[in-house]
Parts: structure tokens; sequence; C-alpha cells
């Protein structure tokens, strides 16, 4: 598992995944109101709300259309240019190898796997899959040690074609152990981290950089997939999917009929919620729960969310190649307004974050940006400017050697809250004499617009899938030509000798230490870079139709932190 590309606007709760180190509890309510009270007590307290119940309670067939404001053109979840939705997507018809409980306790799917054993081995760490003799793919071919063996070539930086988003260079072989159903990890030295690996493998026939890479290019080959559900349809121009339950699968059979995803914007996705053409909405807002709150028979779910909200500055860019350019435009930004925007009405506070290894809930987290010497300062960002030359005309606006200061915006969808907080950060930069003009782009040209880098600044955010931020940190920080994967840092902002610390972190055996040296690094990172600043960190608030249960099939629906449940368990409650 891997952090995620995502769109933090209105709809950033629905997309994101909890995440804890600590004690949780859960609890629910009906959609008849006390919405402001119950999302207030997220800022004190922990919490996952997911309505998780055994397989006998769930109800035999129906159907869950759910919303989703883009369907990538990459569907290959490993690949470049794939985001939450991707590996959503992925998920329903793909081998689950691992879970996690809410709280990040890990285990594996007795369905595919027999076994998984780890031990050291001359200062090595081992992990051996035994593999369950009936899995096999939907095209018939045996599940065996290969599957892992091509998951490592396609992520282990020995191809550069390979487009992927993982990262495997630590892995130095995966061998078949006593016959084909067994494989056999080893990784050089220590790993902290050996259950974040392989929980997804690819299927036998992605043998090279091509089929990697194009092989799901709008498109889901289901005879690649397993799993109790199947693709029945994927139409990627009207954004429409369509999973049924899969004939070939060995063990518990899919409760529902048929699960949809439906591609729309924003504003789209509550109208359609409110005339019944899907089960589920985004409701982290004012204005969105005020819509749902008079509906009958549904049910707001409220969670600590593990999604962080991320503004990126393109260094590369003419204007913003001085570093003290970039963190003026940074301290001019007052991030608790933009929370107080995005959470307006909800109750919550607290929702600034600044680090992208830990979220403000763990243990051992502190504000890497602050520690950096952030600080919202609109007097430190105009003596920033007047330092680097840029200098205020008569109409109060900075130029340079006759060019004006002028940072070019994309953002993404069309919610409310999202243009509100447009129209703050214009406000908020032409304090210190900056112009920022904003383009509006449709949320299915979101990672499309991200990776092209033709803008100036842009509006992103992560998603965490499981507890391991440390393990994270290269794919997070290091220069694009560093990372040995598809890099998650679009800033063009880092140093070799950075990039050497990044990468060097990974040798420290025990997690914590290693936690601890991370956070450190990120704070030294941002000090000598200012290419990113974290934003918010807000509750996910997700209404559903009542009775919808085990709301963590997949690590995306924001409502059960790390958990995730067998694909099959998810559906309609008795």
């Amino acid at each position: 598992m891997r952090p995620r590309n995502g769109i933090f606007g209105a709809v950033a709760g629905a997309m994101a995944v909890v995440l804890t180190m600590s004690a949780c509890s859960a609890g629910k309510s009906n959609g008849s109101g006390g919405g402001d009270d119950e999302t207030k007590k997220l800022a004190n307290a922990f919490s996952v709300d997911w309505n998780p119940q055994p397989r006998d309670k769930i109800k035999d067939g129906g159907t869950v259309t759910i919303p989703v404001t883009e369907i990538p053109s990459q569907e290959n979840t490993m690949a470049v240019g794939t985001t939450t939705a991707s590996a959503a997507i992925w998920n329903w018809y793909n081998p689950q190898l691992t879970f996690l409980t809410p709280e990040g306790k890990w285990s594996y799917n007795k369905d595919y796997l027999s076994d998984i054993s780890q031990s050291e081995t001359g200062g090595n760490t081992v992990v051996t899959y035994t593999l369950n003799p009936k899995a096999v793919w939907n095209d018939g071919t045996p599940m065996t040690w290969k599957s892992f063996e091509l998951t490592w070539k396609s992520c282990n930086g020995s191809d550069p074609k390979y487009q992927t988003t993982s990262d495997c260079s630590n892995v130095t072989s995966v061998k078949q152990g006593t016959n084909d159903r067994q494989a056999v990890v080893t990784y050089k030295g220590p790993y902290a981290w050996w259950q974040s690996g392989f929980g997804a493998v690819l299927n036998p026939h992605v043998t090279d950089s091509s089929i990697f890479n194009n092989a799901y290019q709008n498109k889901l080959p289901a005879e690649w997939g397993a799993g109790p559900y199947t693709v029945a349809s994927a139409n990627f121009k009207t954004g429409r999917i369509v999973f049924k339950r899969n004939p070939k699968w060995w063990g518990d059979k899919g409760k529902l009929d048929q699960v949809v995803y439906q591609q729309m914007e924003e504003t789209a996705e509550i109208n359609a919620f409110k005339n019944g053409e899907v089960d589920m909405a985004a409701t982290a807002t004012k204005d969105r729960l005020a819509q749902v709150q008079s509906m009958s028979d549904v049910t707001v779910h409220r969670s600590t969310s593990n999604g962080i909200g991320l503004l990126i500055l393109n260094a590369s860019r003419p204007q913003l190649k001085d570093i003290n350019v970039r963190k003026a435009i940074l301290e001019a930004i007052d991030r608790t307004t933009l929370a107080k925007i995005q959470y307006n009405g909800l109750g919550y506070t607290g929702a600034v974050g600044g680090s992208l290894i830990l979220l403000p809930f763990q243990d051992g987290y502190s504000d890497s940006v602050g520690n950096a010497g952030y600080k919202f300062s609109t007097d430190e960002a105009n003596q920033l400017l007047d330092a680097a030359g840029w200098t205020k005309g008569a109409d109060g606006l900075r130029e340079k050697n006759g060019e004006k200061l002028t940072i070019e915006f994309p953002l993404s969808g069309d919610d409310p809250s999202t243009v509100a907080q447009g129209k703050a950060i214009i406000s908020m930069e032409k304090q210190v004499g900056v112009t920022v003009n904003i383009k509006q782009i449709a949320s299915a040209d979101f990672i499309k617009t991200l990776t092209g880098h033709g803008w100036d600044a842009f509006m992103s955010g992560f998603s965490m899938s499981d507890p391991y931020g440390a393990n994270y940190i290269c794919y997070f920080y290091c220069s694009p030509a560093a990372a040995s994967a598809g890099a998650g840092n679009n800033s063009a902002a880092g140093t070799t000798a950075l990039d050497k610390q990044l990468q060097a972190l990974s040798k420290i055996p025990d997690p914590k230490a290693q936690t601890q040296a991370a956070m450190k690094l990120e704070s030294d990172w941002y000090k000598q870079t200012w290419g990113e600043l974290p934003t918010v960190n807000g509750p996910a608030v997700v209404t559903t139709k009542k009775g919808l249960a085990n709301l963590a099939p997949v690590p995306f629906f924001g409502l059960a932190a790390y958990g995730s449940v067998p694909v099959q368990d998810f559906g309609w409650q008795n």
C-alpha cells in the first residue's frame, strides 16, 4: 500500500482513508440532524464510523452505486497516473492479499495465501508467501510465485521503462520456494515495513514494461483479475464501471449482485444522491451536509480523516526558482482560513496539518512545516519579496524586469467550497502584491493537469492507505530523478544532498527510530526547498443510504481508518 494523490476540495473526506496509531472508537448518527455537534467531536478524539457487520447480517443481492469525481485512464494501480479512484476500482476485481484493521493491525487473506512468514537471515529481512492451492486467475492460470517476481521487476528500478509509482528497489531477489506456489522475497538488509509489501501482485501476462504501462489504459482486463467480483462493463467515455459476481471465485461469494462506479462532478454527486441515483455522497461541507439533513432513510457517517491537503509550487517556473519567493508566497497563505472555509458549519477545529509523514492524531507527530520556520505572515512575505527584487508598483502589484509576479493556478472541481478557497487565496496573495489567475478545471482532468506541470501552483493532496508514513518519504520528497518510482513530489524542488538523506532513511531497522528521523528530515526538506505546504486535515463526512454496511471493502471510503475488509462482505444490512 502507498499514498495516493487525490483532489482535496469538498470531497476530501470521501476520498481519504483514516490513519491512526492510537485507540479508536466508533459511532454513528442518522440523517435527522446534529451534524455540527457530532463532527465537532472529531477534533478531540480519533473516531471511525463504518457500520461493521458480520456476513450473516448482510443481505444476498442488490446493487450499490458509488460516485467518483474521476475515473483515470490509467487503471493499473501500480502505474503512474493512478489515483485513489484507480486503487478502489482495482481492488474490486483483483486479489486483496492483505488487510488492515482500523487500528492498523495487519493480516493476510486466506483465500489467496495459506501463510506468510518473516525472518532475518544473514542480516536481511526474508518474507515467504505461500499461496492457497485454490487460487487461480480468471483465465485459468494458477497463481504462482511468478506474479511476485513480475511485480518486483516492475518496481525494482532495473528497467526505467516501467512507469511505476511503486518502489521495491530494496528487494534483492524474488525466488521460487518449495514449489511454484511459494514466493521467497529477500530485502537488502533489515526492512522495517515489510508488511507494506506485495499487498497486490501483477497477473503473469504482465511480462514487460509495454504491457505494464499500456494494457490498463482505458481498459479493465477482466481475464487478468481474480476475486469475488469481475468486470461486467467499463465505459470510460461515460465514466461508468460495473462489477458483477465472479462465477470462477472459490471463496465466499459476493453479497451484492453488482457494484457500480459512476463519474460525476461534486455538485452533480449531491443531487444524484438526493434523487436516488447513487448510494452515498461526500458531505464534509456545511452546504452539502445541509442538503441531506432532511432526507429520510440515510445515515451520516463521521470519521477522523487521514487525508492531507497540499499546496504545491512549481519551482521550475521562472518566477518561482528563487526559494525566498516560494517561501513568501506560502507565508502569505492563511491555512486556518482555508480550513474554516472548507469545514464551515461543521464545528471542526484543528484542521491544519504540518506533515505528510504523520498526521496530527498519530503518535510522534510534530509540525514539520512550523519547525522549518513557516508561519503565516504577510509582513515577512512582503520583506522576502522586497529582498528578492520584486517591487510593488502604484497598483500594489509586484514586478521585476518589467514582468508582473503572476501565478497560474488551476483549481479542480466545481464545489462552492473549492471555489471559495480559490477566491481566498487570490485575496491573500494580493496582500503581498502577487497576482493569482485561477482556471477552473473539471475533476476528471485532475491527474492529467497535475502531472502535466503546466502550472505555477496546484492544490492537491494525499490519502494514506496504511500507517507506515516514513516508508514513503522518498516518494513524497525525493526529486523525480532520484525517486526509483514515480515521484509524488511535483514541486520540482529538492537537492542532491537531500535526496541522499531521504534514501538513506530506509536503512534504519527500527520503525520508531526511522519515523523520528523521517520527521526531522521532513522539516529540513521544507526549510531547504519551500516547494510545498500541507494545508488542511479535516473530517471525513459521508452520507449513505441507510443500511449500507462494512464501508471498508477498499481503503478509500475514509470511514474505517486503515480498515479494509473482503470486498465480498460489503453490502446491505438485513
